[in-house]
C-alpha cells in the first residue's frame, strides 16, 4: 500500500521553488506578449528529450510549458487542444511540444509517470491526467489516485514505485522547468511559444486560429 508520506518522500522536495505562484495557473484568457525568444535557443536540446507531435517540417512549432495540476492547462487541453490536433497537427501544419513545468510535487510525480510510460505513451498519459485532473490532483491520497491511473495505462505497481523513486528523472524534470523560468521567462502556466512568440494563458480555439493565421497564410 502506498501512503501519502511515502509518495512525497519517494520523489523528494522540488529543486525548483516558484514562490510567486499563488494559484495553479495563469490567466484563463490567452494573451500575447511582446517577448519573442530565439527559436534556435528554444529548440536546443534540454535535460529531457522533447516529446513531439506532428511533422518535423511543419511550418509552425508550438511549445507549451504546463503543469499537470494547473486548472487552466487542463481547460486548454480539454477544449482547444483537440481542435488544434485535428485542424493543425494532424494536417502537418503544426508541430507541438509539451514541456514540464510542475507547480507542485504532485504535478512533478504525474509528469514522471508520463515519462516512464514508454514509447508512444507520453501524450496518452498526459491527456488522461488532464481529463481526470479533479480526481487525482486535489485528492487526499494522490498517490493512490495516480497508481490507479498508472495501472489503467498498463503500468504495474512495481513499475510505478520504481518510476517515482527515479531521482535522476526527478532532477531532469526540475532542470526542464528551471530552464523555462531562467531562459524563457516562464512565470505562469500555461505559457506557449508559437514560432518563438510568447503567449500566456489558456488559448481558446478562436485565439489559436488568430495566432496561426498570419503564420500559415493560405496553407
Amino acid at each position: 500500500m502506498i501512503d501519502r508520506r511515502r509518495f512525497l518522500e519517494s520523489i523528494g522536495a522540488l529543486a525548483l521553488t516558484l514562490a510567486a505562484f499563488k494559484a495553479l495557473g495563469g490567466s484563463l484568457i490567452g494573451r500575447a506578449e511582446a517577448q519573442t525568444v530565439d527559436t534556435e535557443k528554444l529548440m536546443a536540446p534540454g535535460a529531457l528529450p522533447d516529446q513531439v507531435l506532428g511533422k518535423a517540417d511543419a511550418p509552425v512549432t508550438i511549445v507549451e510549458y504546463a503543469s499537470l495540476t494547473c486548472g487552466h492547462c487542463a481547460h486548454f487541453h480539454e477544449t482547444t487542444y483537440p481542435v488544434m490536433k485535428e485542424k493543425y497537427i494532424d494536417t502537418g501544419k503544426v508541430r507541438f511540444i509539451l514541456r514540464e513545468f510542475p507547480l507542485d510535487i504532485v504535478a512533478k510525480a504525474a509528469f514522471m509517470l508520463a515519462r516512464c510510460g514508454g514509447e508512444g505513451k507520453y501524450y496518452p498519459m498526459t491527456d488522461t491526467l488532464f481529463e481526470t485532473q479533479k480526481n487525482w490532483a486535489f485528492s487526499n491520497n494522490p498517490a493512490q489516485a495516480l497508481l490507479a491511473i498508472a495501472k489503467q495505462s498498463g503500468m504495474t505497481e512495481e513499475q510505478f514505485n520504481t518510476c517515482l523513486n527515479d531521482t535522476a528523472l526527478a532532477g531532469q524534470i526540475d532542470e526542464v522547468a528551471k530552464r523555462g523560468a531562467t531562459d524563457f521567462g516562464i512565470d505562469s502556466t500555461p505559457t506557449f511559444f508559437i514560432n518563438g512568440k510568447k503567449v500566456s494563458g489558456a488559448l481558446s480555439p478562436e485565439q489559436l486560429d488568430k495566432e496561426l493565421a498570419p503564420l500559415l497564410g493560405a496553407n
